[in-house]
């Protein structure tokens, strides 16, 4: 046999995929599978899952290209987008006034809420401002100024793109804009972390797990953002997603450790983690991560997702071990005051 096999393979298609039928020992017929190494002198040698094979071409009675393997889908929480998850997770923490600048939708999100955290107070810089570099970051500050709150700037990086922020971030460092807070975003799977952290019988003894719909006055007296107590506006921040729960983990009438889960699209977040600190090592944290997967799986969420601090090393361990993967990240760039 010479030059192509029923005019439908031959050495156009080396470096594609192809199936080979070939004659055997025993009026058999064998079909190999693989990408074709090479087609001359009469042998075709294709590189298969096994290894290379050699088929002589006076054997081959068939042949044909075939499409390459499907390629294996990725699970939700890891096929969205940096862009998208950002604006899934805005939804689960939602300021009381938001503008954008530049298209609504897909411009940048300007963000206050009386000042209490920085995702509620800050521009989320993932869309296109429509407008050049240094006039967006005027009309940013023009509108913080006029709230009398700090600008803050949040900066959005792929894990694999050096240097973090790229023109925007460094445009706001020759500014004299601060660094703050370099923190992951993580994603998992619901019915891993689920898996992971809802042991049978794993609550200590003398402890129970509650959700309510509403932060009553214990759990808001656990909660802590960056040490301190919650201002009067935080339970608005608190209760502004299209749906939430919040976790109470309690040692007789006594809450000693919180959580709090936002659902929206498909999607639960877990924010406002804390364990008071004559409680710690008891896996009181897994107990709130397992109680948060169980009610997003009610909801139907397939996927997770978490911020947290880049250096908290304690913490990231925790969410590793229950299914969370680093995801992408992101810092602020404040002005000074």
């Amino acid at each position: 046999m010479s030059g192509r096999v029923a005019l439908r393979v031959g050495p156009e298609h080396v470096g594609s995929r192809v199936v080979l039928r070939r004659r055997a020992p025993g009026g058999r017929y064998v079909d190999v599978l693989g990408e074709l190494v090479s087609w001359g002198e009469g042998v075709a040698r294709v590189r298969t899952r096994a290894g290379e094979a050699s088929v002589p071409l006076d054997q081959v009675i068939a042949g044909r290209p075939v499409p390459p393997p499907p390629t294996p889908r990725r699970p939700p929480h890891l096929a969205m987008g940096l862009a998208a998850l950002e604006d899934v997770a805005a939804d689960g923490w939602r300021p009381f006034e938001l503008q954008w600048l530049g298209d609504p939708g897909a411009g940048w999100r300007l963000r206050a809420a009386g000042g209490f955290t920085g995702r509620a107070n800050s521009a989320l810089t993932t869309g296109d401002p429509k407008t050049p570099g240094p006039e967006a970051i005027d009309a940013v500050e023009a509108w913080y100024d006029e709230r009398g709150l700090p600008p803050r700037f949040a900066v959005t990086w792929p894990l694999d793109s050096p240097p973090r922020g790229g023109e925007l971030d460094a445009a706001l460092a020759a500014r004299g804009y601060l660094l703050d807070t370099p923190t992951l975003v993580m994603t998992a799977a619901t019915r891993e972390v689920a898996a992971a952290a809802l042991r049978p019988g794993s609550v200590p003894p003398g402890l129970r797990v509650d959700l309510e719909d509403e932060p009553d006055r214990a759990w808001l007296g656990v909660y802590r953002y960056r040490g301190a107590p919650l201002p009067d506006v935080a339970r608005r921040v608190l209760v502004s997603a299209p749906a939430q729960t919040f976790v109470s983990v309690r040692d007789g009438e006594r809450t000693v450790a919180v959580g709090r889960g936002a659902s929206s699209r498909g999607w639960t977040g877990v924010t406002a983690m804390q364990v008071e600190d004559s409680h710690r090592g008891r896996g009181l944290g897994r107990e709130v991560l397992g109680a948060l997967a169980g009610w997003a799986l009610e909801r139907g969420d397939r996927s997770a997702y978490l911020q947290v601090a880049e250096a908290n090393d304690t913490a990231l361990r925790l969410y590793a071990s229950v299914g969370f993967v680093a995801h992408h990240g992101y810092h602020y760039r404040v002005r000074p005051g």
